[in-house]
């Protein structure tokens, strides 16, 4: 009898490399040259959510075993804040690394600087490649190169409780200083907090960046931008939202407390994005999923900017069983296949066709991202990209608490950029 998917935890997989990953097994197998059938073990890092969205995609993996029986897929649910570093050592040290990582888009330019990618142009891997999304895309490509497929695109927006609306009489802000009346108006009326500010995470900073009219950096001019007067106003804003108890925020364990704060009805408002959506529906402020609304993130002095997210799927390129790995990809990737995670977790697809079918368009959440989606704003595609992230979240934790000035953040953030960039202005 052959074996079903296997979950196993990462510190054992990593452990057991040489036997359990497809990457490092000289008996992982390939396409068999005899018969064309697909064979062998391919080892897939999901940094999906536990407990809700990596069910769905172990489950979705079993389909591609069912069509390949002589593919066992070893499936590996890799802690998200842990898996970029993790993929990198291990590639580095060329033992212990996956046939298939789910990537960050911002990781996928990286890991393909680092030679850590196959090639994926003119693979099994890509096809219908017209039917992506363009802005999906545009995170997959390096140097003229495609080095993964994706999987899943998001953006962010504000996640609300409706009854608390209702009991507040208050309708969702478009503005910040609407945002700030919000949260008064809810704060005398229910006695809660209006919003839960994630603060040990500075992606949630950056739809008050772009609000402001500010960026991290611009490529194109090699120029660093968070600390122009944009990115310091953005730092005021998120301040001031804190001072005034318009919102309440924290230091560290910033989703759970995120999470649970607003699950239990502890707040009336989070931003947040599709990813959260499985998670928020099993509070028990959401046994009515009715309950929950969604709104654009409220507009800065300049424009209303939310960033776009997402994940794509690439290969390792040490790995020894490269056509089920293309395959592997084609197969998660796929119409079908968004389709389904639209439907079950309310997850945005990147391919066009795949918004048609009943599951995306039964969907409210996927119908609401959709629009935001198509108009969030790109970060740039360099390899440093996701390096970016570390100096921001220090410097946004600490203004959050008082700990620093939005001038001293945003010129310490800037001053960590052009160390990192080396020759940027």
């Amino acid at each position: 009898m052959r074996r079903g998917i296997t979950a196993t935890a990462l510190v054992a997989a990593l452990a057991l490399a040489a036997t359990a990953c497809g990457s490092d097994d000289d008996d992982s197998g390939s396409t068999s040259k005899s018969s064309g059938e697909l064979s062998g073990t391919v080892t897939w890092w999901d940094t999906s959510g536990a407990g809700t969205e990596d069910k769905v995609f172990k489950k979705i993996a079993e389909g591609f075993e069912k069509k390949h029986p002589k593919v066992d897929v070893k499936y590996v649910n890799v802690p998200f804040g842990e898996a970029q570093n993790k993929f990198k050592n291990a590639a580095q040290a060329g033992s212990g690394a996956p046939d298939v990582i789910r990537s960050e888009v911002a990781w996928t330019p990286e890991f393909a600087d680092l030679g850590y990618l196959a090639p994926l142009d003119g693979t099994s891997a890509l096809k219908d490649q017209d039917d992506f999304l363009k802005q999906a895309v545009a995170s997959t490509k390096y140097n003229g190169k495609t080095y993964a497929v994706p999987q899943v695109i998001d953006s962010m927006g504000v996640f609300y409780n409706k009854k608390m609306f209702e009991k507040a009489g208050v309708k969702p802000p478009n503005t910040i200083s609407e945002l700030k009346s919000v949260a008064e108006k809810i704060k005398s009326k229910t006695g809660k907090t209006g919003l839960y500010l994630r603060g040990d995470d500075s992606y949630y900073f950056l739809s008050f960046l772009y609000g402001e009219g500010g960026d991290l950096v611009d490529a194109a001019e090699k120029t660093v931008t968070i600390d122009k007067p944009e990115g310091v106003k953005a730092f005021e804003v998120v301040k001031d939202l804190v001072d005034s108890g318009a919102a309440k925020t924290d230091a560290t364990d910033g989703w759970e407390n995120m999470m649970q704060s607003f699950k239990n009805g502890d707040v009336a408002m989070m931003i947040n994005g599709p990813w959260a959506v499985a998670d928020t529906l099993t509070g028990d402020q959401f046994t009515d999923k009715e309950n929950l609304g969604v709104a654009p993130v409220p507009a800065g002095s300049a424009a209303q900017g939310a960033p776009q997210g997402g994940h794509n799927l690439a290969v390792y390129a040490g790995s020894k069983n490269l056509e089920a790995s293309y395959a592997f990809v084609d197969y998660m990737t796929s119409v079908e296949t968004q389709a389904q995670t639209a439907g079950e977790l309310n997850l945005l697809p990147t391919r066009t066709s795949a918004y048609a079918k009943p599951e995306a368009v039964g969907s409210e959440i996927v119908q609401f991202f959709k629009p935001v989606v198509e108009t969030a704003v790109e970060r740039p595609w360099i390899p440093e990209t996701g390096s970016l992230f570390a100096p921001l979240n220090t410097e946004y934790t600490k203004v959050l608490t008082g700990q620093t000035t939005p001038e001293k953040a945003a010129k310490a953030t800037g001053d960590s950029y052009r160390k990192l960039l080396k020759g940027w202005k």
